[in-house]
């Protein structure tokens, strides 16, 4: 293993509008490399419900303003005796990050009738320096309320 890998839940309360699904910042000393994320929701479940929803997946730096409005999720160690992760991070922020050098890396398009689990090989994880956000953002406002958005986020600290 290259690292300490870690797995982040994502558990976020109802949503009528577009919101940072997740904003992970690393720290000044360790760069991350992430290697996957899960998502479902647990209410939309018949064909009126039934939605395509937009994701940007971008990393951002600089300096910019972080979301708020959401809650925090606390990385846990795959191997239970490993330390704390030192990343950050921000779950459901109703107020998106703003601000800093964001650069796309991809989109999604999520019909929310169905899980969308992201793992990449290797050879791709999304790269993060120190000091360094990696933000999925919902940038479709859904037709009606999703009442909870759950998943999860791996990493590995590579430092």
């Amino acid at each position: 293993m290259l690292g300490r890998a870690y797995r982040a839940p994502i558990n976020i309360g109802s949503t009528t509008a577009q919101i940072d699904i997740f904003e992970l910042l690393t720290s000044s000393s360790v760069p991350v490399a992430v290697c996957g994320f899960h998502l479902g929701q647990t209410s939309e479940v018949g064909d009126a419900q039934e939605e395509q929803l937009t994701l940007v997946l971008k990393y951002v730096t600089g300096s910019p303003t972080t979301g708020s409005g959401g809650g925090t999720s606390t990385p846990r160690p795959m191997l239970p005796s490993d330390v704390a992760s030192v990343v950050t991070l921000k779950t459901g922020n109703t107020t998106k990050l703003t601000g800093g050098t964001s650069v796309e890396l991809a989109r999604y398009a999520w019909n929310v009738r169905q899980d969308l689990p992201i793992t990449w090989i290797p050879e791709m994880w999304q790269l993060l320096g120190v000091s360094t956000r990696l933000v999925l953002e919902l940038v479709t406002t859904p037709a009606d309320a999703i009442n909870g958005i759950v998943g999860s986020i791996e990493l590995v600290e590579l430092g």
